[in-house]
C-alpha cells in the first residue's frame, strides 16, 4: 500500500482530487469494505481524570485520605506530587451503571451514561509521558517529540477524501493548545495533509466570498496566474512541499467557495437539532456548534474531524492540578451533551455505522491528592472510549489496578490505538509507508502490536 508516486505527483493528485487517485492506487479491498469511512476524534485537552469519568475504583473511597499500601506507588514518578506521601482520593462523583449493558459511568456525564450501550471504553490506556505537550504529540503522531505525521495527516495520506471541495481533515479547538499545531501537522509527509483550521462560533471559515466587484472569471485568471507563477518557483526546489501545499490550498480554497457556505451554515439545522446539541445555551453553545459542524461536514465526505475541548489559556481538563471538582464539572458540562447530541444525530441520520467516534486525553489524573483539591498528571493508566463503525458498546476492555495506577490488564498504548484506528478504516498500519530519511516511515513506526479491532466489532 506504500504511495511510490513522486512528491509532484501528489501536488497534482491533490490538486484534482486526491480522493479518486489514492482509492484507485492505495486502497486494499478491505479498506474498501471497512465499516468505519470516516473518523471524528473528540479530544480532551489537559488531562481527564479516569478515576472520576469511565474508570470506577471502590478502594479509593474506602481508603480516601491514607497514603498508598505497600510499595503500590513505587517507581512512579509526577511532576508535583510524592507518590510515597501523598494520600487516596476517592471520587467526588457516583458512577452509574447505564444503559442496559450496565457499563459504569460517572454522573459528570448524565448525557453520555444514556449512550453507554454504544461505547466500547479501554481503561488500560498508558503512555510514558506525563507534560501536557509531550503527551499531546504522543496520542497524536506516535511520538512526544514534535515533528512527525500526526493520524489525521496519515489518515488522508492513506485514504484521500471522499469531497474535493473540502479539507480532507479539519481540526475545531477552544483555541491556544499546549502543544501547538504540532498536534495535528503533516510532519514529514507532504504538506497538504496537515490539518485545516476551521474557527469556532457563527463564521468557521473566514473569507469563503469573493471581493464585491470581482467576477468568477477573474478571480480564475488571477488564482491561475499566481499558481503558474508559483509553480514555476517550486520547479526548483523539489525537497520544499510547503509551496505546492500553498498552491493545493488556493485551488481548495476556491473550489470550497462553491460548497463550504452550505456545509458550515449551521442555521439550516432545526431547532430541535440546534436543541440536541446544546446550541444556544451558555456552557455547550461553543463545543455544541463543533460537533454539529462536525456532523455536517463528515456527511459531506471529509475524512478526518478532530475537536478539542479546553485551551491552554486557562480553561481546560488541566485547571484540576488545585480545583478538581470545579474544572472537571465545568469542563463536562461543556461536553457532556455536545458529545451526546453528537452520537444521537448520527445514529438517527444513518451515519454512525460508517463514523468511527473517538473520545481520547493525553493521561488521566492521579488517584491521590495534589495539595487538598487537586489531581495530577498520570500516564500509567487512563481510559479512553470509541463508538460507531460497527463497534460493539457497553463494555470495557482491560483494567487498571485496584487504585487506578497502572494498567494492568490488555495493557494498550498508543501505537496500539493507531493500529487499531486504521484496521478499523481498513488499512494495515505496517503497509501504509512513506520514504523519509533513507527508510519507510510509518505511523506506528516498528509498534502496533496489540491493535484490538477484533475486540471491538465481535459479535455478543
Amino acid at each position: 500500500m506504500t504511495y511510490e508516486k513522486s512528491r509532484r505527483q501528489f501536488f497534482l493528485d491533490a490538486g484534482k482530487g486526491f480522493g479518486s487517485v489514492a482509492l484507485a492506487s492505495m486502497v486494499s479491498q478491505a479498506a474498501e469494505q471497512a465499516k468505519a469511512k470516516r473518523v471524528i476524534f473528540l479530544f480532551m485537552h489537559g488531562g481527564v481524570s479516569h478515576v472520576d469519568t469511565f474508570d470506577p475504583k471502590p478502594s479509593l473511597a474506602k481508603y480516601d485520605g491514607q497514603p498508598l499500601p505497600g510499595s503500590f506507588g513505587q517507581g512512579l514518578i509526577t511532576s508535583r506530587i510524592d507518590f510515597r506521601k501523598a494520600l487516596m482520593r476517592g471520587s467526588p462523583w457516583n458512577f452509574t451503571k447505564a444503559g442496559k449493558s450496565g457499563l459504569e459511568i460517572s454522573d459528570l456525564y448524565p448525557h453520555v451514561q444514556k449512550h453507554a450501550d454504544k461505547l466500547a471504553v479501554v481503561r488500560s490506556c498508558f503512555g510514558d509521558a506525563f507534560d501536557h505537550a509531550p503527551a499531546i504529540y504522543l496520542r497524536a503522531s506516535g511520538s512526544q517529540f514534535p515533528g512527525r505525521p500526526s493520524l489525521g495527516a496519515w489518515s488522508v495520506y492513506g485514504l484521500g477524501s471522499e469531497n474535493k471541495n473540502l479539507p480532507s481533515f479539519v481540526v475545531m479547538s477552544d483555541g491556544a493548545m499546549k502543544s501547538g499545531a504540532g498536534a495535528y501537522g503533516s510532519g514529514y509527509l507532504p504538506a497538504v495533509y496537515q490539518g485545516t483550521v476551521f474557527r469556532g462560533g457563527q463564521s468557521p471559515v473566514l473569507h469563503l466570498a469573493s471581493p464585491e466587484g470581482v467576477t468568477n472569471e477573474a478571480q480564475k485568471e488571477t488564482l491561475g496566474l499566481i499558481n503558474r507563477m508559483n509553480r514555476k518557483y517550486s520547479s526548483t526546489r523539489e525537497e520544499d512541499s510547503t509551496l505546492d501545499a500553498r498552491v493545493a490550498s488556493y485551488e481548495l480554497a476556491y473550489r470550497m467557495q462553491a460548497e463550504a457556505p452550505d456545509a458550515v451554515d449551521l442555521s439550516k439545522e432545526s431547532e430541535q437539532t440546534k436543541k440536541l446539541y446544546g446550541i444556544g445555551e451558555a456552557m455547550t453553545d461553543d463545543f455544541g456548534r463543533k460537533c454539529l459542524l462536525a456532523r455536517r461536514l463528515v456527511e459531506r465526505g471529509v475524512r478526518f474531524v478532530q475537536l478539542y475541548s479546553g485551551t491552554n489559556l486557562g480553561d481546560d481538563w488541566d485547571d484540576a492540578h488545585n480545583d478538581l471538582l470545579g474544572s472537571h464539572n465545568k469542563m463536562a458540562k461543556k461536553s457532556d451533551q455536545p458529545i451526546a447530541g453528537l452520537l444521537a444525530d448520527l445514529e438517527g441520520r444513518g451515519l454512525l455505522d460508517s463514523t468511527l467516534v473517538v473520545w481520547s486525553t493525553e493521561f488521566g489524573r492521579t488517584p491521590l491528592a495534589e495539595g487538598k483539591n487537586g489531581r495530577d498528571h498520570h500516564p500509567y493508566g487512563f481510559s479512553m472510549w470509541m463508538a460507531g463503525a460497527g463497534i460493539r458498546g457497553g463494555r470495557a476492555l482491560g483494567a487498571t489496578d485496584e487504585f487506578g495506577l497502572r494498567a494492568v490488564e490488555e495493557r494498550k498504548d498508543v501505537h496500539d490505538m493507531h493500529a487499531t484506528i486504521f484496521r478499523m478504516l481498513g488499512m494495515d498500519h505496517t503497509k501504509v509507508t512513506y520514504r523519509f530519511q533513507g527508510r519507510d516511515q510509518r505511523l506506528t513506526d516498528v509498534h502496533g502490536e496489540g491493535e484490538f479491532t477484533s475486540w471491538l466489532t465481535e459479535k455478543a
